[in-house]
């Protein structure tokens, strides 16, 4: 493929959004560390360079060799990136008297300058930085400013080669994506070719050259990207691939039940073993988050290794892993990448399953693989469905497990995300669910003293997970559901709603 946007990543907080707003662009774009510049830089088009937490002026400044793409490929820097192609290039960057946090309006543009085509002054834009472009190199021409901000955007004569102070790629700049498919489509020539039905056709046809004749078994979750990479699979292979969906007892409440069901009809072969007491019985008396955690995926592996030599002759694993999965991430010092998570099935994949992995999601961005299942007739309901953590309930009962605080929290967890369909604010919401908390606290119920469980509720908005916020649910709703709770799940005697943003808590409690 040669019609690909190389983004290389300085670590700056929004380095993803510039490779989701390129992808709803119909164009297919890879994040890089800048560290880890591709040695084959043919099947590139284009090349972004990202924002960073960093100064252009600091010792430990980033300085990648852009010697083989610098004139050579069509090239944007925004922010951090403008700025190291002014310090490095001639020009000056200094602290800026007056800091640029958050929206500014463009007070000037460059007329018949095609970069900022349709784009009109008084646009708004998001700025984010701490210095300023005090002088331009030579050769360069001004493109635009903000009241504060005079080399807001510039670019290089006689080459491709542009660069702007504010972050297009965030929703607060009004016009970022139009800037971004002039650079792109305008500048660069690109094809707007990459569509949820493209990537199903070449997948497919990937698939079945890699796989062929083989077996392949997946682990189902229920969720949207098992079932899309089970889907993906299916279509390539058929009836060679072997689904297994494995009741950990942490699941929702009939969950493992509804979710055998809710594949039935789709033609996939899919088995469910029920392993939760195997499950529960590990993790007894553990109250440790992270050893919890290593329990679930320990107990996971053997549990499908055991599943997986009764398929004749496997030679694959599949796995719904998506690109924020393994897009490698710049520190904030520029030192060694690191990975932005583990996936929860595959971090711990012990060499004696000796299967080769697949991962048919691997460069999907999380609305990508919406749209994919779409694409593929997949029910809307189960595309809908909310993001669930891979160790269950475990990492929302705060403490031990037990089989008794299970039970009390699928109950709680079923009123609230019922509540949520029934108030036709399900689908307004990315993730939501309840916390098992390890404190009693007193009540009264009747003319009697309790002393019972307390659960919270906790409902977020977002787009991948990264960064979210609490949603503003109706109090009429919350109270429907904190006296429903109450009333109907003995136990619990006090009910209260999360109301911090990720960052600085992380949505999950555990």
């Amino acid at each position: 493929m040669q019609n690909k946007v190389l983004i290389l990543d300085f670590g700056s907080q929004y380095t993803q959004l510039i490779g989701r707003r390129v992808r709803e662009l119909n164009i297919f774009s890879e994040i890089k560390p800048y560290n880890k510049l591709p040695k084959d830089l043919s099947e590139y088009k284009a090349v972004i360079l990202s924002g960073s937490p960093l100064s252009v002026r600091g010792e430990d400044a980033v300085h990648p060799d852009l010697s083989e793409i610098r004139g050579k490929k069509p090239l944007l820097g925004v922010c951090y990136g403008a700025q190291y192609l002014a310090h490095f290039h001639g020009g000056s960057v200094e602290k800026s008297n007056t800091r640029e946090y958050g929206r500014a309006n463009l007070s000037f543009i460059k007329e018949n300058e095609p970069f900022f085509d349709k784009v009109d002054t008084g646009s708004q834009v998001w700025m984010s930085h701490a210095d300023t472009i005090k002088h331009l190199p030579e050769n360069t021409t001004l493109l635009a400013s903000t009241h504060d901000v005079e080399n807001a955007a510039f670019k290089f004569e006689g080459e491709e080669t542009y660069a702007i102070q504010f972050h297009p790629e965030v929703y607060h700049s009004k016009d970022g994506k139009q800037v971004l498919e002039n650079f792109l489509v305008n500048i660069a020539g690109m094809e707007q070719t990459w569509t949820p039905d493209a990537f199903v056709d070449k997948t497919v046809a990937e698939l079945k050259e890699k796989i062929g004749d083989e077996k392949v078994i997946l682990g189902l979750s229920g969720g949207v990207d098992s079932t899309v990479a089970a889907v993906l699979l299916h279509k390539a292979i058929g009836k060679n691939l072997h689904c297994i969906f494995v009741n950990n007892g942490l699941l929702r409440k009939n969950e493992f039940g509804d979710v055998l069901k809710q594949y039935e009809g789709m033609g996939l072969n899919v088995k469910g073993v029920d392993a939760s007491a195997r499950f529960l019985d590990d993790l007894a008396g553990e109250s440790d988050p992270e050893t919890k955690r290593k329990t679930i995926g320990r107990v996971f592996i053997e549990v499908f290794d055991d599943e997986s030599h009764l398929v004749e002759n496997a030679k694959w694993l599949a796995q719904g892993t998506i690109y924020p999965d393994v897009i490698e991430s710049v520190s904030a010092t520029g030192g060694p990448s690191q990975t932005i998570k583990s996936h929860h099935n595959v971090g711990g994949l012990p060499d004696y399953m000796k299967l080769k992995v697949v991962e048919p999601l691997k460069m999907l961005f999380k609305d990508e693989v919406r749209r994919v299942g779409a694409s593929l007739g997949i029910d809307k309901a189960l595309l809908g469905r909310h993001p669930f953590p891979g160790p269950g309930l475990a990492i929302r009962i705060l403490g031990d497990i037990t089989p008794e605080k299970v039970a009390i929290l699928q109950e709680v967890d079923a009123i609230f995300i019922d509540g949520l369909k029934k108030w036709d604010l399900y689908d307004k919401v990315w993730q939501a669910g309840a916390m098992l908390l390890p404190v009693n606290s007193v009540g009264v119920m009747g003319d009697e003293r309790t002393y019972e469980k307390c659960v919270a509720l906790r409902a977020v908005e977002s787009t991948d997970g990264m960064t979210a916020d609490w949603v503003n649910l109706p109090y009429e709703f919350l109270q429907k559901t904190s006296n429903d709770i109450i009333n109907k799940v003995p136990g619990v005697n006090r009910v209260v709603y999360d109301i911090s943003s990720k960052p600085p808590a992380t949505i999950e409690w555990e």
